[in-house]
């Protein structure tokens, strides 16, 4: 199976400036983009504007679509939703109100629009974190309540759905294996394809958590009695680190053991070191990713930057190896999983900084289109034939 492959971009970049449908969608067009994600930041979010006027963008999006030739694809969530705990939050009325009110209500705008939805609205409280059998409630409930969206998602004819991938402990999923898991428990409970949105700078995250040997716990315990404190030294639950203050006053070799113990109790709080690699994501699961999230990175952050000269010659993100990983990820065999993707959409998420100027914003838009255009030259052609 080969999937087709289609440039889009994210409305992001419009958000604060360019705000109606018309605006944007004829910027899409101009760009020689036909296919937007529509991101709930710029002007569709239930929770800030009111059914009457969502009823009106939507009315407004079907007129644009006959007029421009650009399709609204997916709808996304935004910073409104990704600041709050959402569906993992220690209050079930807080979870509800985001399943019921915001989620299941851009389920219903995308169906309406023929459209699929990604988006990414729960968090893990470092309380959470640090209570093993807790956090794996947490999950099982959040894997539940996905389900149940995938359920909702089917009978409103929602093209896919799926959960963004981010890259520390708090949000999953985070790891490679942590977004199989997801994936599959929630095809698995709902019987419906449930995926994730792959996301070309978040991997940016994953090695500040790696489990740290031996004889890393040793010198991090000479660099904290020097200096009493250390940066950037991870050891898991709060637990751990306690233990680890404790060896500036001696016993090191028990410390070390019993920080082990600790470090076992949680493996959900550390990485492989493959987790931080977008390539490694790409080949192991982007048969399972129809919206995959374009910025360009240097690998260290996770900053939305374009594909201009100037970003990509200290960037990571390469046209033809992103494509010829995807493809990898479908030659493998997997079970208990849900179908591959038949379309990804390879879909620009370059952000705008407040005091950027606007001519600036749509340059670097122009550069990253014509960047990928390279290497997507036309919509809809196969990933066989683009490699």
């Amino acid at each position: 199976m080969t999937p087709e492959i289609y440039l889009a971009v994210d409305n992001c970049f419009a958000s604060k400036r360019w705000t109606t449908p018309s605006r944007w969608m004829r910027m899409a067009k101009k760009l020689g983009i036909n296919y937007v994600e529509a991101s709930a930041d710029n002007e569709c979010d239930p929770l800030y504007m009111g059914q009457q006027y969502l009823d009106d963008w939507v009315t407004e999006v079907k007129e644009m679509e006959q007029e421009t030739g650009v399709k609204v694809i997916n709808l996304y969530s935004g910073h409104g939703t990704y600041a709050t705990l959402g569906l993992a939050h220690h209050d079930e009325r807080v979870r509800n109100k985001m399943q019921k009110e915001w989620l299941e209500s851009m389920v219903k705008i995308a169906g309406n629009l023929d459209a699929g939805i990604g988006f990414f609205c729960h968090a893990f409280s470092q309380q959470l974190l640090q209570k093993t059998d807790d956090y794996y409630s947490a999950c099982d409930e959040l894997y539940d309540r996905l389900a149940s969206l995938a359920s909702f998602a089917s009978k409103n004819n929602v093209k896919s759905m799926g959960v963004e991938q981010m890259y520390t402990p708090h949000q999953i999923p985070w790891t490679i294996s942590g977004a199989q898991k997801l994936i599959g428990e929630v095809y698995q409970r709902s019987g419906k394809n449930f995926y994730i949105t792959i996301d070309t700078g978040h991997q940016s995250g994953q090695r500040k958590f790696l489990r740290p040997e031996y004889g890393k716990i040793k010198e991090a315990a000479r660099v904290f009695r020097e200096k009493e404190r250390i940066d950037n030294f991870w050891v898991g639950p709060r637990s751990a680190h306690l233990i680890f203050k404790e060896i500036a006053r001696g016993g090191f070799e028990k410390s070390v053991d019993n920080i082990i113990n600790e470090m076992d109790k949680t493996p959900y709080l550390f990485a492989n070191y493959e987790d931080g690699d977008p390539y490694e994501w790409l080949e192991q699961l982007g048969c399972f990713s129809p919206i995959i999230h374009l910025q360009q990175t240097d690998g260290k952050t996770s900053s939305h930057k374009p594909f201009n000269d100037e970003c990509n010659k200290n960037g990571i993100i390469k046209g033809k190896e992103i494509l010829r990983a995807i493809q990898k990820s479908y030659e493998k065999d997997y079970s208990g999983m849900p179908g591959k993707c038949d379309k990804i959409y390879l879909t620009l998420e370059i952000f705008a900084g407040t005091a950027e100027l606007p001519v600036d914003i749509i340059n670097k838009l122009k550069d990253s289109v014509a960047y990928w255009r390279q290497f997507i030259p036309k919509d809809g052609l196969t990933l066989d034939k683009l490699i």
